[in-house]
């Protein structure tokens, strides 16, 4: 699980790094101002959910049981919270009218505040090791 979590939390600081070049390079001659910063939230929301991730994998005081929850949770919270955001920034070059997605935003986030809480539920109650 640990290589699993630390090869997705790698592979989201890369495609973070890669969509914020492009927000930053190529996106504002594209759209308006606006949707650059939007863009840019879901950007650094993945990145910071990245570095989690990476933390996640390489700590050992946590089960196994409970790290693939919070990996579930964070994962799928940045999958609809980022991805839903780059679409809305993104909406004015389509035709399809990508606000319909616009739900699935809080929804991701919610995900990834549960992932947070879990992860601090169970650091405040675990049992002191020798």
């Amino acid at each position: 699980m640990n290589r699993t979590i630390l090869g997705i939390g790698t592979t989201m600081g890369m495609l973070a790094i890669m969509l914020g070049a492009f927000g930053a390079h190529g996106l504002e001659k594209l759209v308006d101002v606006e949707a650059v910063d939007t863009f840019e939230t879901g950007v650094k929301y993945q990145m910071y959910h990245a570095l989690f991730l990476l933390f996640l994998g390489i700590w050992s005081g946590i089960s196994e049981k409970t790290k693939k929850t919070i990996f579930i949770l964070v994962l799928l919270g940045v999958l609809l919270f980022s991805f839903s955001i780059y679409l809305l920034a993104l909406n004015s070059l389509t035709t399809f009218d990508f606000r319909i997605f616009g739900i699935l935003t809080p929804i991701g986030g919610i995900l990834m505040i549960l992932g947070w809480f879990y992860l601090g539920y169970n650091i405040l109650t675990r049992k002191a090791s020798n």
